[in-house]
């Protein structure tokens, strides 16, 4: 009989030699990648990586916590500007230079947790909300951000190391990437996760059997915001310059999106969701190059739309998928997982 002795055999990560070799394909997978595709899909890669962290924080928010958050663009552009202030003016290492400005996004996001003592739901998302736009706009008022026109980012080098191509980046991001998928499993696996999960529950109930709403709630909150600013960090050397206008509520509301259509309270939920969208976040921004669809879609813009608003059909299909996933999948991308797995175990009876 399979059974626990201890709540600390949850957070092992190799339980049996299954997984042990289906992880160390993946880890080969990973390595081979860029060397087996054209440069455009290690950028793609890239991009997927830093919205996977994204959404893996943000999931510990809003799908284990049951807090609401429209602010991460706000936490994304502290970890950027904070990363590549730190490596201009202060002259710090990338390795030292990332996690010092992720963790200033995480005393910001304690400091955003303080009011979900008292608000929830809607009033939490607006307190959010507000939070992001009003990072943006400072940042775009002071001088040492660069203002409007945005920052450069300095060279990257990691020792002997120079980083200056997409490839040289990827092993940096995808190793960042797993070992942050990795402690977020382990999160929500110890006692920190079970309080997230009661709070998200039943926080009242929760409290009554000793969680202590305040810690948890802010602590939520920070390590939400660490890793986004982590993301944040690295997204500024996949595109080498950031600028306020990057940052927008737009941005929020893609990453809760990757949330949502992932599945909520799912760490390969984030996984999948992130690749989905950032997948077609690129493919889509050049929807009038693919051959009959992009020509029906010219001609049917002239006819009654805008030809420019065409270039925004992505956030349509956004829209379209969100909707789908709600009537037929609530549980997300997750869901239709679960349901496959179940069905080929019992297949075929």
């Amino acid at each position: 009989m399979d059974m626990k002795r201890n709540y600390y055999e949850d957070v092992q990560l190799f339980s049996s030699g299954v997984i042990v070799f289906w992880f160390s394909i993946l880890i080969i997978a990973l390595g081979v990648y860029p060397f087996v595709v054209k440069n455009y899909y290690v950028y793609m890669a890239n991009y997927m990586a830093i919205n996977i962290i994204v959404a893996i924080g943000l999931n510990l928010l809003v799908g284990y916590t049951g807090q609401i958050s429209l602010g991460h663009a706000g936490f994304f552009a502290i970890g950027a500007y904070g990363t590549v202030i730190l490596m201009a003016k202060a002259h710090l290492p990338f390795l030292l230079a990332l996690p010092l400005a992720s963790l200033v996004a995480a005393l910001f996001g304690f400091l955003l947790g303080l009011p979900a003592l008292r608000l929830e739901g809607p009033y939490l998302s607006i307190a959010t909300l507000g939070f992001g736009l009003t990072i943006t706009q400072v940042i775009g008022r002071i001088s040492l951000f660069g203002g409007r026109q945005g920052l450069h980012t300095p060279e990257l080098t990691i020792g002997p190391w120079h980083l200056n191509t997409d490839r040289d980046f990827y092993y940096l991001l995808i190793t960042i990437t797993v070992l942050l998928t990795l402690a977020a499993r382990n999160i929500v696996k110890t006692r920190v996760g079970r309080a997230f999960i009661a709070i998200r529950d039943a926080d009242i109930a929760a409290e009554t059997m000793g969680v202590n709403l305040l810690y948890y709630k802010t602590l939520a909150f920070a390590v939400s915001a660490f890793y986004t600013g982590i993301a944040g960090g690295l997204y500024a050397f996949v595109l080498r310059f950031i600028e306020p206008e990057m940052f927008t509520l737009l941005m929020s509301i893609i990453f809760l999106a990757m949330v949502v259509v992932g599945g909520l309270g799912s760490i390969l939920g984030s996984i999948a969701g992130a690749c989905l969208l950032s997948w077609l976040d690129l493919e889509l921004r050049n929807i009038l190059s693919i051959p009959y669809l992009g020509e029906w879609l010219e001609a049917l813009s002239k006819s009654y739309f805008s030809i420019t608003g065409v270039s925004n059909i992505q956030f349509i299909v956004y829209g379209l998928i969100m909707v789908m996933i709600m009537l037929f999948e609530p549980l997300g991308i997750y869901g239709f997982w679960i349901r496959t797995k179940i069905y080929w175990k019992t297949w075929p009876f």
